[in-house]
């Protein structure tokens, strides 16, 4: 098992939930539209938020966006050891730096004091495209020189006694991500960020996303995630949420089973699913629900829903815990079924 971390409310590691990460498109300066961004990832689930700390306006901006939100902060910093002494001092809940860029081992002292008389976390991440130079020539591109540049910069803060640390090694390559997370996961106990570095645009990015961490979270591989996306942060937070309940990992939600459709549908059940899962997508509350489309496999899937709906060209049936509950005609359904939800949802 892990070693546990704090992170400002939450605890990553040692057998606690799997963290949700996001991270927002502003700039810290621009505070009104930071702290509402960090506020729609936490409404979606967001469990922890990063953001790009670059100049000293963000750094001073960092007090003002903290007593707005409830969530963790991290400061993304890279090349100015004062960003990530400022940020600290600031309040974030941790940093995210690479020693090797932050410059002498003076200044990697001065964050290391830093972050042990304010107790915050590290994460030090390496990716395919920011691999040390070193070890690219004495092992290639691969899983082995992307693991021993994280570590070589885990080791610098051990040095400095910093043991309060997350590690990532992220690639855009599924496989290698996957093989790169086995390697670490067999020589560390701190905690490990999964995630698919540069996945692409929402669609593609969330099948490798999902393909990766999934596989690594099955295997009990894995503390926090970030569904890197092209896209509204938002969607990173809905993407991981589905991959932790996919794994049976987060049990406190509405699951929506429904038909694919067929030859046999006779009704718009994809739009009535579609509906359906728009409204009990934030809902926190262990219920199933199943949208069927036909007498086939629609009668069998709803009697193991806690409601379910089994539609045909001019009628319905509704189940409820099990068991039939109504027949109706299909729009007087619709309604029917819906009025049910919300009854079972308060």
């Amino acid at each position: 098992m892990s070693k546990k971390v704090k992170i400002g409310n939450v605890y990553i590691g040692g057998g606690e939930k799997i963290a949700i990460q996001s991270m927002t498109t502003f700039k810290p300066a621009d505070i009104g539209n930071t702290v509402s961004a960090i506020k729609r990832l936490e409404e979606a689930g967001c469990d922890i938020v990063r953001f790009s700390v670059q100049t000293e306006e963000d750094v001073a901006a960092i007090k003002v966006i903290k007593r707005q939100v409830n969530i963790p902060l991290v400061a993304d910093i890279h090349f100015d050891y004062r960003l990530a002494i400022g940020s600290i001092k600031s309040g974030v809940d941790k940093i995210r730096i690479n020693p090797g860029n932050i410059g002498s081992d003076e200044n990697i002292k001065k964050v290391a004091d830093a972050v042990k008389s304010s107790g915050v976390a590290v994460r030090v991440g390496s990716n395919t495209g920011s691999v040390e130079k070193e070890f690219l020539a004495k092992y290639g591109k691969n899983e082995i020189s992307l693991c021993e540049s994280a570590l070589k910069n885990v080791a610098v803060l051990e040095k400095n006694g910093v043991d309060n640390i997350v590690i990532s090694v992220k690639s855009s390559d599924v496989n290698m991500m996957i093989r790169s997370y086995e390697y670490l996961a067999a020589r560390t106990e701190y905690p490990l960020h999964l995630g698919v570095t540069e996945a692409g645009t929402k669609y593609d990015g969330i099948i490798k996303n999902s393909i990766g961490i999934g596989s690594l979270l099955s295997r009990n591989v894995g503390d926090t995630i970030r569904v890197s996306l092209s896209a509204d942060p938002v969607e990173e937070v809905y993407a991981a949420k589905g991959i932790l309940r996919a794994l049976g990992i987060e049990k406190d939600f509405v699951e929506v089973v429904a038909c694919p459709t067929c030859g046999r549908c006779e009704w718009d059940c994809i739009g009535f699913a579609a509906k359906v899962n728009e409204r009990v997508k934030n809902v926190r509350k262990k219920f199933k629900v199943a949208v069927m489309g036909c007498i086939v496999n629609g009668p069998g899937e709803s009697e193991d829903a806690d409601l379910g709906i089994a539609g045909g060209r001019d009628n319905a049936v509704i189940y409820k815990n099990g068991k039939i509950y109504k027949k109706l005609g299909i729009n007087e359904a619709e309604n029917f079924f819906y009025e049910e939800l919300e009854k079972c949802l308060n």
